[in-house]
């Protein structure tokens, strides 16, 4: 078996990992071929990795013109320990309120917790000048140098 397949994570490995606390690096391309990153908070809606942005923000600039989309969730101090996700799909931008407002609830629960009577209004009003990204999954690679249990 290749070191390449021995740390490949399960469908499984892949839900439980992305369902975790951590923070999403977003890639997406500008208008000159460059790459502008940036770290996102998310949330998996349905199965979909999701987040919100300023909808004038330049990610969100760039997926209007091209809607190729990276992300990057990983974890890890030392080399032993590395272990992440790489999806690479087509973005597709949310404007629709109602979807927004989800999307801003389930990354709102994801960080902070339950969204109650009292913090809904602060998700809503945060929420006022943003649009949600649904990432629409073509291609998934994942890692988890654990697996080879100090192995090199």
């Amino acid at each position: 078996m290749s070191r390449r397949d021995q740390i490949r994570m399960t469908a499984e490995e892949i839900d439980e990992f992305l369902s975790g606390r951590h923070t999403m690096n977003v890639a997406s391309i500008n208008h000159d071929g460059t790459i502008h990153l940036v770290a996102m908070w998310y949330a998996v809606l349905d199965g979909v990795p999701v987040f919100w942005t300023y909808g004038r923000s330049q990610k969100i600039k760039n997926l209007q013109r091209d809607p190729r989309i990276t992300a990057l969730v990983e974890d890890g101090e030392e080399y032993s320990e590395l272990r992440g996700v790489e999806l690479v799909g087509r973005a597709e931008i949310v404007e629709d309120r109602p979807d927004v407002l989800a999307i801003g609830e389930a990354v709102y629960e994801r960080y902070f917790g339950p969204v109650t009577d009292e913090t809904r209004p602060f998700v809503e009003l945060t929420g006022a000048k943003r649009v949600g990204v649904r990432i629409h999954v073509d291609r998934t690679v994942s890692w988890d140098h654990r697996k080879l249990d100090g192995a090199y």
